[in-house]
């Protein structure tokens, strides 16, 4: 498995081997030593799984606020998405930045977010399927999100703003200078 920081370096992006024969295909896509030896730590205690049937669904930007707060591990199992994390960890160096990756099941890419970040991902084709693993359960009552389009993020999503599909939810979050803080930087 292939491990490299990004521009925010506690954001990584893992690409796993896929191993292939007239059958198929094998891939390790998670190692929990693999992770610990970059200094990761992450148990994870739940799966989840989107399907989006069209281009430019944008679910995002979520993240949970502690105690419940999650890390991601995010990968495209069909069709492409624009995978985002934003930090919004105050104090940060890089607080309200992010990394956009292109994730698919061409390029078998997988991103880790850790805790502290706003993560979201458009839709680049027609029926995407995204499949993460999350390292704290869902917690309706820590559910939070900024928004898709807080112009001081400065997010190219690659989709014209028409072309963006949103649910009623995610149309309604405030701008990060808006938002409650809710984590902050250690180091």
């Amino acid at each position: 498995m292939k491990i490299e920081r990004l521009e925010i370096a506690d954001i990584l992006l893992l690409t796993s081997a896929r191993l292939g024969d007239s059958r198929g295909f094998f891939s390790e896509t998670f190692r929990a030593d693999t992770f610990a030896a970059r200094g990761v730590e992450a148990t994870f205690v739940q799966d989840n799984h989107a399907f989006s049937a069209q281009k430019g669904v944008l679910r995002g930007l979520h993240f949970q606020v502690p105690p419940h707060a999650q890390g991601k591990l995010v990968r495209c199992t069909r069709g492409a998405i624009l995978d985002v994390g934003v930090d919004i960890r105050v104090g940060s160096p890089t607080y309200g930045r992010h990394v956009a990756v292109e994730l698919s099941a061409a390029n078998w890419h997988q991103l880790w977010l850790p805790p502290g970040f706003a993560h979201g991902y458009v839709t680049l084709q027609d029926d995407c399927e995204v499949v993460y693993k999350v390292t704290d359960y869902y917690a309706p009552e820590c559910d939070r999100g900024i928004a898709w389009d807080d112009p001081a993020l400065g997010i190219d999503w690659r989709i014209p703003v028409d072309g963006i599909i949103l649910s009623e939810k995610d149309k309604k979050h405030p701008r990060l200078s808006d938002a409650a803080p809710a984590f902050q930087f250690v180091r």
